[in-house]
């Protein structure tokens, strides 16, 4: 019994030895090499680290020094100078499953490709981390990271797990392009489903705070958010700076505040924007709503040639409307000023007043073309109930047929201005007048027309204007069908004979003043040359008592 108890001794002794050798081989460098290569070998990871420590004064914590993970033929997922475990009992029945886990000073890459981390803890702590995701729908790119995960259970592709508490800071963020400082999230995971309760963060010179979720179908809630004193300049077209709206199912606002906001990208910029968003939802390139309303001002809204100075923006937003209950902007150094409503269904805008005052506009040189092309598909019709117009400056710089309009006044009512995405005179009526206007540089005082418009046709029922020491009167029609026939009778008294030269008529062989008989068809529609469509027949008698008749057909004078 004696070299029994003597053998156990001997035996318990030299396993002591073996695991205080084992213990202190652990925390060399070749015993890292070790467990290393052993996790190469029996694993699809490339597992890395320099030096494991333990100190009995803390016996329940374990220090891996320089960390390397991730799957191999795969960008590590994990670079840590230090990582501290904490175990503690559960060790014996859930080896992986660890009491915290303390990642400082590395980086930890987040994508779809990464590693699935093989370890659990009750929580995850960042100390000055750096976290990446590159490859995901958030181009993340955050240093400086500092917070917590309770509990942290990985999944593949889901670095932060199923449901989780989560508390981050970061010193500087870069989210999908856009710069934050001072970044602070507060929130949980719960599947699918991401509860953000604090948001904050030094962004574009300003600062943003809010709370918002995330639903499991991808569709985001914004409780609230507020933008202030924001400075942001981007290389994005307005649409491409919008785009990320509509790469959501869905986006329900419950509160939206914007502050003396200054926007600039590519053709456009806002400057001094002040903004308020209330219950609204966009989804699907629509927008929907029960009791919604935007209020909105700015300095300057500049977007390709269009510049409005000082809009005003208020709207109303129920089901199926838009109440414009205001829209007012310094325009072209005048006023412009608009309310109505846009009708979902129909895909209207309904204006009941539309009023256009001391403008100084020269319109675009391709202006025409504009006018033939189809509008969108959501901008099925434009009515105007009232339209006013008072003291314009219009000029048109097409060496074509140049033209000018001075101080010009006008009044319209129940117009139609776009039916079927076309721009036209569909229906209603409309009277304008102006001081003085140039007419592919001929000189005219008081011009004025009135016209009335229906689904069959356009009818002018009153032209006029002074030339010379005479007047220009005419009335006429234009066909509201594709091939835009047109006929005009014009008559001038006291007029210059020559006149209509620079209309297109070939000069008479009279000269001074006269009277004019014009009687004259043609077609205008689009993308079809008018000369060779008119006909016509005038008669000019000169002060002198000479008569002249010539016939037009097809746009050319027999011996003119």
């Amino acid at each position: 019994m004696k070299f029994l108890g003597k053998l156990i001794t001997a035996l318990l002794v030299v396993i002591i030895v073996a695991l205080i050798a084992a213990y202190l081989l652990l925390q060399t460098r070749w015993g890292a090499s070790q467990i290393s290569s052993w996790v190469n070998e029996k694993s699809d990871y490339n597992f890395s680290f320099e030096v494991i420590n333990h100190k009995w004064a803390s016996p329940t914590h374990v220090t891996l020094t320089n960390v390397t993970f991730g799957r191999k033929g795969q960008p590590a997922t994990l670079f840590a100078q230090n990582i501290d475990i904490g175990l503690s009992s559960r060790q014996f029945s859930e080896p992986l499953h660890v009491d915290t886990i303390v990642l400082q000073n590395g980086t930890l890459n987040i994508s779809p490709d990464a590693a699935s981390l093989p370890f659990q803890s009750d929580m995850l702590q960042l100390s000055d981390m750096a976290i990446n995701s590159p490859n995901t729908g958030w181009d993340l790119h955050a240093q400086r990271v500092n917070g917590g995960v309770i509990p942290w259970q990985p999944k593949q592709g889901k670095v932060l797990g199923n449901t989780a508490d989560i508390q981050f800071s970061a010193g500087s963020m870069t989210l999908n392009g856009i710069p934050a400082t001072n970044v602070l999230l507060q929130g949980a995971i719960n599947n699918e489903q991401v509860t953000l309760s604090t948001i904050g963060a030094d962004i574009a010179r300003g600062s943003l705070t809010g709370n918002a979720n995330r639903l499991a179908d991808g569709s985001w809630q914004i409780g609230s958010l507020r933008l202030n004193d924001i400075r942001l300049q981007t290389n994005k077209s307005i649409t491409d700076f919008l785009a990320p709206l509509g790469s959501v199912p869905s986006l329900k606002i419950d509160s939206l505040e914007v502050t003396d906001a200054r926007m600039e990208g590519k053709d456009w910029a806002i400057t001094d924007l002040d903004l308020s968003l209330r219950n609204l939802t966009l989804a699907k390139g629509g927008w929907q709503s029960d009791d919604g309303r935007l209020s909105m001002n700015a300095s300057d809204f500049i977007i390709g040639a269009l510049q409005l100075n000082d809009p005003i923006v208020n709207i109303d937003f129920n089901p199926q409307t838009a109440v414009i209950r205001q829209f007012t902007s310094r325009w072209e150094r005048g006023m412009v000023r608009a309310s109505g409503e846009w009708q979902r269904t129909e895909k209207k805008l309904a204006l009941d007043e539309l009023v256009f005052a001391g403008l100084e506009y020269t319109l675009p040189a391709d202006w025409k073309a504009h006018w033939i092309e189809p509008l969108p598909q959501w901008l099925n019709t434009v009515t105007i109930k009232k339209l006013s117009a008072n003291r314009n400056l219009i000029i048109d710089i097409d060496p074509a047929f140049p033209f000018q309009l001075t101080a010009l006044d006008g009044t319209g009512s129940n117009l139609e201005v776009v039916r079927n995405n076309q721009w036209g005179i569909w229906s209603g009526n409309a009277t304008l007048n102006a001081a003085a206007a140039t007419f592919n540089r001929v000189d005219v005082r008081r011009p004025s027309i009135s016209l009335n418009a229906a689904d069959s046709q356009i009818s002018i029922t009153e032209l006029s204007a002074f030339a010379g020491e005479g007047m220009l009167e005419a009335t006429g029609a234009i066909s509201q069908a594709p091939q835009r026939n047109a006929a005009m009778n014009l008559r001038g008294r006291a007029v210059p004979v020559n006149v209509l030269q620079q209309w297109g008529w070939p000069a008479l062989p009279l000269e001074g003043n006269g009277n004019l008989q014009l009687s004259v068809t043609g077609n205008i529609a689009a993308q079809t040359p008018l000369k060779p469509t008119v006909n016509g027949i005038l008669q000019a008698t000169s002060a002198d008592g000479k008569q002249v008749q010539q016939t037009m057909q097809n746009g050319e004078v027999p011996g003119a």
